[in-house]
């Protein structure tokens, strides 16, 4: 029996083709500012949920949806804080509360990434405000990963939640009638780049 060399080393390469493990890939995308917004809602004396924004938000998403791995990072101006009333900004932003003229950034990075299935479910991480560190788990309430419509580019959408205490931050002042628990939302849009 005569043995084709030509044959057996072609099979030998397609069979080596098909053995190699697929890498999976990670993307990073950059937070689109103009379609992010970070908000926080607390209790008002009993009275009223009140709702108050940050108008500028930035960061970074690296994701590897195919490895269920990433990492998370989000920057907030808190001078950006916007309730509505130009007076009550400035009075947010007193040492009482946020302390922005000593520290004017809040942020938040991951350390974990959980997901159940294919769809990320919630971010564990750090949160810094006030330069207090705790740990914090955001509830990811929707997701979306899709090419952009019109940029052509992959892009992420996601909007998730988290519960802190504000005293816990060094920014109690006037709990527990102004509740001390304060619900944080983030709205992002992050587009690879």
């Amino acid at each position: 029996m005569k043995i084709n060399l030509k044959r057996v080393l072609a099979a030998g390469v397609v069979a080596s083709l098909f053995s190699v493990p697929v890498v999976a890939e990670t993307v990073t995308y950059k937070v689109d500012p103009s379609h992010t917004f970070a908000n926080f809602s607390y209790n008002h004396m009993g009275l009223s949920q009140q709702v108050s924004r940050f108008n500028d938000t930035n960061g970074t998403i690296a994701l590897d949806l195919d490895a269920k791995t990433g990492e998370v990072a989000i920057e907030i101006d808190t001078t950006s804080v916007n309730t509505g009333f130009p007076a009550f900004n400035e009075h947010i932003q007193g040492e009482d509360f946020l302390d922005t003229g000593s520290f004017p950034t809040a942020t938040f990075k991951s350390s974990k990434i959980v997901f159940e299935g294919d769809t990320p479910t919630a971010l564990e991480g750090e949160l810094t405000i006030k330069g207090v560190t705790k740990p914090v788990t955001f509830t990811i309430t929707q997701f979306a990963a899709k090419p952009h419509p019109m940029l052509k580019k992959p892009a992420l959408g996601a909007n998730a939640q988290a519960e802190i205490k504000r005293s816990e931050f060094n920014a109690g002042q006037f709990a527990p009638a102004v509740g001390d628990e304060v619900t944080l939302n983030i709205s992002l849009e992050a587009i690879a780049e």
